[in-house]
């Protein structure tokens, strides 16, 4: 058997590398908070129109992720529990949605500095924030803006089901892929209906100022 001192002596390095793993995964975890946290608000922030406000929120989200990505470096068993990529996911989708929002070219994974999955996992959030951008669009009258929307919500979605990978790799993208195909046909309906109440509203009134004037007439 083994001396006593033996044991100690092999179980310390043990020891330390489980408190680094656990002081990683808690600066790591902290870090993912604030980044996913900062993107919420920036995505807020560019529904209200706050463009400037949204790109100092993303700024922070992208440094508290960076904070996360190198607190994990040397603790892949950290770097994958999930919430490093939830922070990641989070960071592209407020990216991906201030470009698509304002109309600028959607910017890729190495641009993001996210991984693959990831990546697409925000693109196809994204489609959520645009079909909420799109229904403001209606409200204020900017139709061709909201069809521009949605005909981004469309190319996004084209993507997706291209990625033909299992769950395992993807991280369950296939069900992120069915619900942005649910949203963008959603949002089709409603673009469909406002465009049927627009050309029903001229008609009345076209026939309006024809009654009228007619009646001034007689």
């Amino acid at each position: 058997m083994a001396p006593i001192s033996d044991l100690a002596r092999l179980g310390e390095p043990v020891r330390e590398r489980f408190v680094a793993r656990h002081d990683a995964r808690e600066l790591a975890l902290a870090s993912s908070r604030d980044a996913i946290r900062a993107a919420a608000n920036a995505i807020r922030a560019i529904h209200r129109r706050e463009l400037a406000r949204a790109d100092e929120l993303i700024d922070d989200a992208r440094d508290a992720l960076e904070a996360a990505l190198d607190a994990t470096d040397d603790h892949p068993e950290v770097h994958h529990a999930g919430f490093v990529q939830d922070a990641a996911k989070e960071v592209a989708e407020a990216v991906l949605t201030r470009a698509a929002v304002t109309g600028a070219s959607l910017p890729g994974p190495d641009e993001v500095a996210v991984d693959d999955a990831s990546w697409l996992h925000g693109l196809a959030e994204t489609v959520g924030e645009l079909r909420r951008a799109s229904l403001d669009h209606v409200r204020r009258g900017e139709h061709e803006d909201a069809e521009r929307l949605l005909d981004l919500m469309q190319e996004i979605l084209s993507v997706l089901v291209t990625i033909d990978a299992p769950d395992g790799l993807t991280r369950g993208l296939r069900r992120a892929t069915d619900a942005a195909r649910a949203i963008t046909e959603r949002t089709r309906g409603d673009l469909t209906t406002a465009a049927g109440q627009r050309e029903l509203r001229a008609a009345l009134d076209a026939h309006r100022e024809v009654l009228e004037r007619v009646l001034a007439e007689s």
